[in-house]
């Protein structure tokens, strides 16, 4: 049999460095080996029965994943946490925050643990080797701890880069919603905005630019909109606008637009929108 610590190693490098007292009896280890490493410095408690391989770096993904192992079987990273392991507004590597049924173990002043007795494998997924909640339910438990805005940020960022859809956030929020339920309020009102078959804001800063012009009482423009020309052919899709009166609206943020290349690409789409009778703000 390969020397405890090889073992022991193997297993800590497959997940951030983390290894829980469980998955050492399952490989074979003793307690008296697994002791004789602690005690030599080779590993570092973190939790109740969780320790990291001191070789590997601390780092908030592995902080991560030994709150879900302490916690025991079915405990998840969710809320902001979730939100920050799928790159949604409103995540946040500043704190660490779980969900599980029951919490039975002790009280860490780095935890935020959150119980939920409505918690099954339909709403929990694997993200980084990560056991967390599903995009649909992170953005139903982020409206418990976010606001409005930044849920609808988060939603539309889910949305346009492919990690749900429309159907499968409202299914989600119609199974678990009931009287008094954290989150759902905000999640159905950032549904309501959105349709279906609408497309949505590409990034956050364009959500908070359509929620301005709502909140200054414009009428609501369609986001991602395709402008075509007189013989069909698409001529741009601009982040907004008001096709009825021909007024295209860009988002231009130093980050992407300032560039050369991205300035002669703009040039060049806003040309053919004005000469297409177009006015482009």
């Amino acid at each position: 049999m390969p020397r405890p610590d090889i073992v022991l190693a193997n297993i800590a490098a497959r997940q951030h460095g983390i290894i829980h007292d469980a998955q050492v009896k399952s490989a074979g280890i003793s307690r008296s080996q697994y002791d004789f490493q602690i005690r030599k410095g080779a590993w570092i408690r973190l939790f109740d029965g969780v320790y990291r391989h001191a070789s590997a770096p601390s780092t908030w993904e592995s902080d991560l994943l030994a709150a879900c192992l302490t916690g025991g079987a079915g405990t998840v990273a969710s809320h902001r946490s979730a939100a920050r392991l799928y790159g949604l507004a409103g995540g946040t590597d500043e704190l660490t925050e779980i969900t599980c049924r029951r919490w039975r173990r002790s009280r860490y002043s780095t935890l935020i643990v959150h119980e939920s007795k409505v918690l099954d494998e339909t709403d929990v997924t694997v993200v980084n080797g990560i056991a967390a909640t599903t995009v649909e339910r992170t953005l139903l438990d982020l409206g418990a701890v976010k606001g409005a805005l930044t849920v609808q940020m988060a939603f539309d960022r889910a949305v346009s880069t492919g990690l749900t859809t429309w159907h499968d956030a409202n299914d989600t929020l119609r199974r678990l919603a009931r009287s008094g339920r954290p989150g759902v309020t905000r999640l159905r009102a950032v549904l309501a905005l959105r349709s279906p078959a609408q497309r949505v804001p590409e990034s956050e800063r364009e959500t908070l630019l359509l929620d301005l012009m709502a909140r200054r009482g414009l009428p609501t423009p369609i986001p991602q909109l395709q402008v075509t020309g007189t013989d069909g052919q698409l001529l741009a899709r601009v982040d907004a606008g008001y096709p009825r009166h021909r007024i295209a609206i860009e988002y231009d943020s130093d980050q992407v637009h300032t560039e050369p290349d991205a300035l002669a690409r703009d040039n060049i789409r806003r040309n053919h929108l004005i000469a297409a009778g177009w006015t482009v703000i």
